[in-house]
């Protein structure tokens, strides 16, 4: 089976090249915020955030995304100059050990252009830039990728948005539309991944079904980065409710993402991960 996307650049970011099909990229999850539904308040303080950084890189992460912000259901929505005051020392800091790209995990303009000025490198953005209208043209100044994620409503109201007449079919309306607004903002549409979203506004059933039909989210001819890391439908299956403890439930969805052709996959447990990766690719890339 080939998972090729014809005619697609590769990115090139710093020292790490991109090439879309060829194997799985990780995105290690870097949360600095207090209460994050897995991680809250373990990296938290620089010196502990930095310590988390360096393992994900030497156990296999390919991109560092870094948020300040927990987009959990029912999160509480920090103001930016809380958002900036947790992100950005942490990227500084990294960004001195490191030459591996970095992501900043933002809805917020502002705050995606200090990190890209800190020391970032593409944005990773939940909200697909509906929460920040400056977001799209932001990113098309800075001439940086940026992933696009379906979401319906916000963290504090998505788990009550999850009616849907034609899941997949509504998810990729949304996501094209999205697409289409940043290429009319400027961005270059090859610079553009998209994200289906499970566990925002999405029931353990339509989580399930997401990583089914993966393979034509191809369709929009876009980079697809998959986040199941440690979440709610995998503690369903496995009765497991510490996120931590979900770790090989994780790895079998990112096997399923990798069957169904996804690009990156966000994670928590990188080296864990990067061996399930690592297998998977060579039996379906």
């Amino acid at each position: 089976m080939s998972t090729a996307i014809p005619l697609l650049p590769a990115w090139n970011l710093r020292s790490t090249s991109f090439v879309w099909g060829q194997r799985t990229y990780l995105m290690g999850i870097l949360n600095v915020t207090p209460d994050s539904f897995s991680d809250g308040g373990q990296f938290h303080t620089l010196q502990t955030a930095v310590a988390q950084g360096r393992h994900l890189i030497s156990s296999g992460a390919d991109i560092l995304d870094i948020g300040g912000q927990s987009t959990r259901p029912q999160a509480i929505e920090i103001s930016t100059e809380e958002e900036l005051s947790r992100v950005i020392p942490v990227i500084k800091a990294v960004r001195q050990e490191t030459n591996l790209p970095i992501s900043i995990d933002t809805t917020r303009a502002s705050v995606a252009q200090a990190a890209i000025a800190a020391g970032a490198d593409l944005i990773n953005d939940i909200s697909a830039a509906t929460f920040d209208p400056d977001m799209l043209p932001t990113a098309a100044r800075l001439g940086v990728p940026i992933v696009l994620m379906h979401i319906r409503g916000n963290p504090r109201t998505m788990q009550q948005l999850t009616d849907y007449q034609d899941l997949v079919g509504e998810i990729l309306a949304f996501l094209k539309q999205r697409i289409e607004a940043a290429i009319a903002c400027g961005i270059d549409r090859f610079r553009i991944a998209i994200d289906p979203g499970i566990g925002f506004a999405k029931t353990y059933p339509q989580n399930l079904e997401i990583l089914r039909r993966l393979q034509e989210f191809r369709s929009l001819g876009c980079p697809v980065l998959v986040g199941p890391s440690r979440k709610s439908f995998i503690g369903h299956i496995l009765d497991q409710p510490d996120p931590k403890q979900r770790i090989w439930g994780t790895a079998a969805a990112c096997c399923a993402a990798i069957a169904g052709s996804a690009d990156i996959l966000r994670v928590h447990d990188s080296a864990e991960m990067y061996d399930v990766c690592r297998v998977a690719d060579a039996i379906w890339r």
